[in-house]
């Protein structure tokens, strides 16, 4: 279990990064997760990291999450759990060998935060995705 402190301190990390912090669920990914709930996102988002990023050598390494169409997809990606160069720049796990199954734990936790905290945000308080931004 991921505690507080450990998640605040990676929020705080992650919260440095232009990248990172412009990632939100789309209305679409956002009822998506309402309507299954964290039981169901928990299983998806142990089952996206096992098959894609805690092998030792991932097909696709770099490329193999993609950055909308599932809520778990666009959580890895603000919390940079979306591959293994970013597991070992963000989390200090190191590439190259299988990922445990606290490493995994460890992952899908971080993910299920994230998820938690977009879930609980008042919609009015909520940016809109940077696709649907205006541009200066």
């Amino acid at each position: 279990m991921l505690s507080d402190a450990t998640w605040r301190a990676l929020q705080k990390r992650l919260g440095r990064s232009s990248f990172r912090t412009k990632f939100r669920l789309s209305e679409k990914e956002l009822a998506y997760a309402s309507d299954r709930g964290l039981d169901v996102l928990t299983t998806h988002a142990r089952d996206f990291v096992t098959r894609r990023v805690a092998p030792r050598d991932p097909p696709n390494e770099g490329k193999q999450t993609p950055v909308t169409g599932h809520p778990v997809f666009v959580a890895q990606h603000a919390t940079a759990t979306c591959c293994r160069g970013c597991l070992v720049k963000w989390h200090k796990i190191p590439a190259g060998r299988k990922l445990t199954v606290a490493q995994i734990n460890y992952v899908t936790d971080v993910l299920l935060r994230w998820l938690s905290d977009q879930l609980a945000a008042p919609q009015a308080k909520r940016p809109p995705p940077p696709e649907s931004q205006p541009r200066p």
